[in-house]
């Protein structure tokens, strides 16, 4: 290639509008959510998936799109973005998002609901099934050569809590009911016809917290806890908590007591508060890092409804299929992975 023909492709490619990827999992499935970026000619760059600012500043100055993880995506980040039109938030959840300095600058941020709605439900019995069966605490004891026998529940005979429920709400109320259990729920935003569909029934959030063998939390965060400490000392003896929404939305200093006290049968959540949090030495708790959403399916769903996104607002002029408005009035609702 001559010198002459080298800079024009040099040219071209400046040209073209730059997309920052900072989602750890982005094009990790079976799809090429990126193959579909460079087909629409933008250019894809890798970020720091901590939203380091330092790190991120070369690219954000170039960048026009941003495929952002579930880090957080402040109003710094986008005055250092003067060509950013689009933040499409590979996940659910938006609570990390500031979208008010998104709006101002007149930036669109997006979403991708309902991706992973089926993998976070498939995961939350997995750790239902797990804490009512003692299967970490008896794997504990057969590698330590003591092995007893550990008396479990059958989950048809449970009484399920479903705390929230939009969308991961249904589908965990959906398996729990379709195994035979007996499933209440607690969200003042849903219509009752959702709660029937669903084989379910209302309750104010106290009656649940008393009634219920397992509660298992689907509330957005970013306020004060759904359930604190008042409810969590009404739980009946024995209970399951399991949480695969957001830190926040329980007291975790209350469940590490409670479990300390004996008072809880087990604890098992998908989101803790930090690397030192209470629940990492309380006794029958089952804590994973945040995994409950990342299946090859999901992270496909997530992958190719951001890019699509993308592609639709710099390529295509058009509006996005999954905006977020500045002020969302979700009820209860899905928390999302990214």
């Amino acid at each position: 290639m001559s010198v002459q023909a080298e800079q024009s492709v040099q040219a071209n490619q400046a040209k073209r509008p730059v997309v920052l990827v900072t989602s750890r999992s982005f094009g990790s499935g079976h799809a090429d959510p990126e193959a579909l970026l460079a087909g629409a000619g933008l250019d894809v760059v890798r970020g720091d998936p901590a939203h380091g600012l330092d790190a991120l500043t070369d690219p954000l100055a170039r960048a026009s799109g941003w495929i952002a993880g579930s880090a957080p995506v402040r109003a710094e980040h986008l005055r250092q973005a003067p060509r950013l039109r689009i933040v499409a938030r590979y996940g659910t959840g938006v609570d990390a998002v500031d979208l008010a300095a998104a709006q101002a600058r007149g930036i669109v941020v997006t979403n991708t609901p309902g991706a992973n709605t089926e993998a976070v439900a498939d995961y939350t019995l997995a750790l239902i099934t797990s804490s009512t069966r003692n299967v970490v605490e008896a794997d504990r004891a057969v590698r330590e050569g003591s092995p007893c026998r550990f008396v479990g529940r059958e989950l048809g005979s449970l009484t399920v809590g479903v705390i929230g429920m939009g969308n991961i709400g249904r589908a965990v109320a959906r398996r729990m009911a379709g195994l035979g259990a007996a499933v209440l729920g607690a969200d003042p935003a849903v219509p009752a016809d959702i709660f029937d569909r669903y084989d379910v029934r209302p309750c104010p959030l106290d009656e649940l917290v008393r009634s219920c063998d397992v509660i298992s939390l689907h509330c957005p965060g970013g306020g004060p806890p759904v359930l604190d400490r008042a409810l969590l000392a009404n739980v009946r003896a024995g209970a399951v908590i399991v949480n695969t929404a957001r830190a926040d939305v329980v007291d975790e200093s209350a469940l590490a007591e409670l479990l300390h006290a004996g008072k809880l049968g087990a604890v098992a959540s998908d989101v803790t508060s930090d690397e030192n949090g209470p629940l990492r030495s309380a006794p029958r708790a089952v804590l994973t890092p945040h995994i409950a959403g990342h299946t090859a399916e999901a992270v496909d769903r997530m992958g190719m409804t951001a890019a699509q996104d993308v592609r639709r607002v710099l390529v295509g002029n058009e509006p996005p299929s999954h905006p977020v408005p500045r002020r969302r009035g979700v009820s209860a609702d899905d928390a999302g992975q990214g």
